[in-house]
């Protein structure tokens, strides 16, 4: 049997202690030796000298005692810490293909700089690697100013998330796809070329992301099991069955190309792109009545919530389209739900403000596509924000996994 020195086991239970007082506090307000005693059952001697092992180290404040503060009259006053969320910061990137939204927050999620850029469909992978890079520099900048608990400025950028519209494998590739490379495209090899941002750098499929930030904060939080299922110009899912993020062997779990053969759909066209095919063809047709609100419009840049506006003023042809809208959604949603046993199925993306009458439809239409249990259709209340939350979520989930690990980077910033 393999035997260690002694020093070496100290050291090391030491470290490990040392991280877990400090996942323990991470979103606590405040806390005292005895709350930790409370919840490790470690001795009071080694707590308090875990905690100004924290406070050297920049993770941890020391407050003013209990006494000070108001909370303690009798006895020897408690001496009181807190989890410093500006002791770093994290950045999360939704790299869409139109737009980039970057994110930047401290170690609790709560954003301090943000930047969006716009991007045309057909950019070249050198545009979008200039722009997203663009757009964490200006969000990194917004958030430069803000301050920790004695004024200090925040921390150094620790870990760096972004969201693509393709699957990503565990080192962040993308396959090459079909034979537009369209995979390559949305991820030209996006975690080397931003690997001087942070010390840590993920690249995520964006339906992932969205899983994520509804897991956490939205129409999936307390559910084990349901589907994120983005729907504006191509469809995609991610996948949360059973508390677990399915993602695949090349991360292709959730990917939707199944839908071509599927009788009433025939594709992965999400419903933002057929809305607007569906207004192109009735437009081409002579279908569209003088009166029709959509006339007002060019078919090629239609918003699909053009369409639901003009259903809402009772118009024929939008009203029809809506209707198609349903059904393909209902149709994908039978898939998926048939496939996975999900709770609930959260349509997401910029268009799901405006998905009220389709979902409302779909919803009735499910039933008849799948035998009971019938999960639910939400429309997501994130929007066009899941994703970068999502990204943001994950990246404070990677540095809060291991959270020495990223010491160097702050080392390197103190001396800095």
């Amino acid at each position: 049997m393999d035997s260690y020195p002694v020093a070496s086991s100290a050291r090391l239970l030491r470290h490990t202690n040392a991280a877990a007082v400090l996942r323990l506090v991470w979103d606590r307000p405040t806390f005292t030796a005895s709350d930790v005693i409370a919840d490790t059952g470690l001795t009071r001697s080694t707590v308090l000298a875990l905690c100004d092992e924290l406070v050297g180290r920049g993770w941890v404040s020391e407050l003013d005692d209990a006494r000070a503060a108001g909370e303690y009259r009798m006895g020897r006053p408690a001496r009181r810490y807190a989890f410093d969320p500006r002791s770093g910061r994290v950045v999360g990137v939704d790299a869409g293909q139109h737009h980039v939204t970057a994110s930047v927050a401290d170690l609790r999620g709560a954003v301090l700089g943000r930047a969006v850029r716009e991007l045309t469909a057909d950019a070249s992978p050198a545009t979008r690697v200039r722009t997203i890079r663009r757009a964490i520099e200006e969000a990194v900048a917004d958030g430069g100013g803000a301050a920790g608990p004695a004024g200090a400025p925040a921390g150094p950028v620790l870990a760096v998330v972004l969201g693509v519209p393709a699957p990503t494998d565990a080192h962040g590739a993308s396959p090459p796809g079909n034979q537009r490379r369209f995979w390559a495209r949305m991820n030209p090899e996006l975690a080397e070329q931003f690997a001087d941002v942070g010390q840590s750098v993920t690249v995520e499929n964006d339906a992932n992301l969205a899983a994520v930030a509804e897991w956490t904060i939205g129409a999936g939080s307390g559910l084990s099991s349901f589907a994120t299922l983005l729907s504006g110009e191509r469809f995609g899912a991610g996948l949360i069955v059973d508390g677990t993020l399915l993602r695949g062997h090349h991360g292709g779990a959730g990917e939707m190309r199944l839908l071509d053969l599927v009788d009433g759909v025939g594709s992965a066209d999400g419903l933002a792109h057929v809305a607007r095919e569906l207004v192109r063809h009735a437009a081409d047709a002579g279908d569209l009545p003088a009166g029709s609100p959509l006339r007002a419009h060019d078919p090629a840049t239609l918003d699909a919530a053009d369409v639901f506006a003009a259903a809402q003023e009772g118009d024929a042809v939008a009203l029809r389209i809506v209707d198609r809208l349903a059904d393909r959604l209902a149709r994908v949603c039978a898939v998926i739900a048939s496939l996975l046993d999900v709770e609930r199925i959260v349509v997401g993306g910029a268009l799901s403000p405006a998905l009220g009458p389709v979902v409302e439809r779909a919803t009735e239409r499910l039933p008849s596509y799948i035998h009971p249990p019938v999960p639910a259709i939400v429309a997501s209340g994130l929007g066009s924000d899941a994703v970068h939350v999502g990204a943001v979520r994950r990246a404070l989930a990677v540095v809060r996994a291991n959270p020495f690990d990223f010491e160097l980077a702050r080392e390197a910033a103190t001396r800095a």
